[in-house]
């Protein structure tokens, strides 16, 4: 009974961390529309340095002159090493961003490209983001 036990919850265990890896990551599609692009401009509050996708916090002034954060998906923080960039060259930089808006209307954006104002460095996704 003790085995049957023990089995049925290392089991269990594994099909539900399969399961939130699954769900972790997803296809550009699923969440962004490819018929919306934006450019933004504002000053990085926040960040999540991980993968498969680094989350940039943006603050960015709408028309009304009303601070709104946008949170920004781009490439990992392995891929954005490789490209010169490291987590001290963004929290209260100004930065423009280049992407794609959140299918479901949240200020959420996947990033095409955006660059480091000041520090004068720049990330180019070099992945197809648009959908056929």
């Amino acid at each position: 009974m003790r085995m049957n036990l023990a089995f049925a919850t290392i089991s269990l265990g594994m099909l539900l961390a399969a399961t939130a890896s699954v769900e972790a990551h997803h296809s550009f599609s699923a969440t962004y529309d490819g018929n919306k692009p934006v450019t933004l401009r504002g000053t990085v509050s926040k960040l999540g340095w991980s993968n498969p996708h680094a989350h940039i916090y943006v603050d960015v002034k709408n028309q009304k002159g009303e601070v709104v954060t946008w949170e920004v998906e781009s490439a990992g923080a392995s891929n954005l090493l490789k490209q010169g960039l490291r987590k001290e060259d963004f929290i209260g930089a100004e930065v423009i961003i280049k992407g794609f808006l959140a299918k479901d209307g949240t200020p959420t954006v996947n990033a095409s490209s955006f660059t480091l104002v000041s520090a004068k460095k720049e990330y180019v996704n070099d992945q197809q983001t648009t959908t056929p």
